[in-house]
């Protein structure tokens, strides 16, 4: 996968939702099709952030609202691709805990950093291996389109 094509409202949107809920993490899940360039995303779904003890630093989406999400991701003709979240006042980079916590092998994971209430970088990782022992990420460039896709 070489690209994650993003329409640019989809893109603002995971950007604001940062800033919405600085100075705690925001997190999504993100929903679309996989062409031979890479992900296509059609939409971000807003989930809420299930951490309560570490809400700045970290995210967690609870299971009922993913399945909620997946099965409406189904309904549209889309699949998870991938999620979303933020890091207040702390690099657009994944971290030792985003690795560890992240299961969904051939998805992206998209980090914004939001320094003081502002989002600045977004990047793209792609969660690659065979398994939970060699996972790893792979950054992936973004490819923000315009005011949409085209068919």
């Amino acid at each position: 996968m070489g690209v994650l094509n993003i329409s640019s409202a989809v893109y603002e949107a995971i950007r604001l939702h940062g800033e919405q809920t600085y100075p705690h993490e925001c997190c999504g899940a993100l929903l679309g099709q996989l062409s031979p360039e890479g992900w296509r995303i059609e939409a971000a779904v807003e989930a809420g952030n299930a951490r309560t003890d570490s809400a700045h630093n970290r995210y967690q989406i609870a299971p009922g609202e993913l399945v909620k999400i997946e099965r409406d991701a189904r309904r549209q003709g889309l699949g998870i691709a991938g999620f979303y979240h933020s890091h207040p006042d702390h690099p657009a980079q994944w971290s030792s805990t985003d690795l560890a916590e992240a299961h969904w092998l051939g998805c992206v994971y998209v980090i914004t950093a939001i320094a003081q209430g502002k989002a600045m970088v977004t990047n793209c990782f792609l969660l690659e291996g065979a398994g939970e022992e060699d996972k790893h990420f792979v950054q992936v460039a973004v490819s923000v389109q315009g005011d949409g896709f085209t068919n």
